[in-house]
Parts: C-alpha cells; structure tokens; sequence
C-alpha cells in the first residue's frame, strides 16, 4: 500500500492522466487507479467521489501540466500563447478532449476566476484602458473561451482543423470582438 505521507489525489491523477494515454476515460475505473497507485478503490473514491470530480480534478492537473499557456502582457503575445497551445492540444488530443469535456460539466467545486482570466483581464486593463466593465467583461469571456480546449476540440471534431488553423479562426474571432468594442490600442500584429 502507499505510504500515508504521500500526496495520494496527486498520485491518483498522475496514474489517470498515464492510463488516458492508453485507454479513453470512460474506461478508467476507479479500481484501475487504486492497482497503479497501490490504494484501494474505496481510497480512490473517497478522494474523487463521483466520475465528475476526477474529471474536473484531472482537467485542472493536465491543464496545469500539460497545457501551461505562456505568459503574456499584450494580444499579439497572447495570440502566440494560444497557437502554441493549441499545438499541445493536438499533441496529446486525449488529454486535451478531457479538458474540453470537463468544461462542459456542471462544477464540482466553486471556484474563482482563474490565472488565465486575470491574466487577461490585467492585459485588457493596460492595453484597453477606455474598456467600460461590460465590455471588459465581453471581450475578457470572449478570449477566454475562444482560447480553450473546448474551442479546439469543437474546431478539430467539427471541421476538422488542426491547431494552425483553429490558431487562425481563433485571431480572426478575436479582431472581430475586438472591433465591436471601439477604438482600443489593442492590436493583433506583433
């Protein structure tokens, strides 16, 4: 058995995100985790109680590991950011369809806005100073989603694009959302 000091919910996510490499979520059983983390099943349920909760959980970890999106102060960086991004998400599609499904389930636990919000929040805050809160707050969704694996994975399941492509979809949404909010010094060119 693992021994008590352990991280065992890391543990747990670590042998998940190994297991998504040879076989789809849905097939992951609980009992499959506890035999790679050397716990018991009960032990892997009591840390993630429901199918939902390893999936957010796993989501959260694989975006953080996998998937970091690169720093970033001004839209062209941030377009650069998410082009690369995308390029992981097309590397490692299983993992990256995990985060896109785990967006679309109800939350298992409240959370706050999250470091790529802020981030972008604090970029339009400096490049877009005149923003008014609502359109602060639009353009600020807008990025945000149109930047996510969900939005990856509908472009490549849907139209069968690649990440270059999605990449340029991604710029063209974003100069249009951009130009509905007035004149900004946001620009897209590097």
């Amino acid at each position: 058995m693992m021994d008590e000091a352990a991280d065992t919910p890391t543990a747990i996510l670590a042998a998940a995100a190994e297991l998504l490499r040879q076989t789809p979520f849905d097939d992951i059983t609980y009992r499959a985790l506890g035999l790679a983390v050397g716990v018991s099943e009960r032990t892997v349920y009591r840390q993630y109680p429901t199918r939902s909760h390893l999936l957010e959980s796993l989501a959260r970890w694989t975006e953080e590991r996998e998937f970091p999106l690169d720093p970033f102060v001004t839209m062209p960086q941030f377009s650069a950011a998410v082009r690369r991004r995308f390029s992981q998400f097309d590397a490692s599609p299983a993992s990256a369809f995990v985060c896109a499904r785990a967006a679309t389930v109800s939350p298992t636990v409240e959370s706050e806005p999250g470091f790529v919000t802020r981030a972008i929040e604090a970029m339009l805050a400096t490049e877009a100073p005149t923003l008014n809160g609502r359109d602060l707050r639009r353009l600020t969704a807008t990025l945000l989603a149109f930047s996510s694996a969900q939005f990856w994975a509908r472009m490549r399941s849907s139209f069968d694009l690649d990440a270059s492509e999605t990449a340029d979809v991604f710029d063209r949404t974003v100069r249009s959302a951009v130009a509905g909010v007035g004149p900004t010094r946001l620009d897209m060119r590097a």
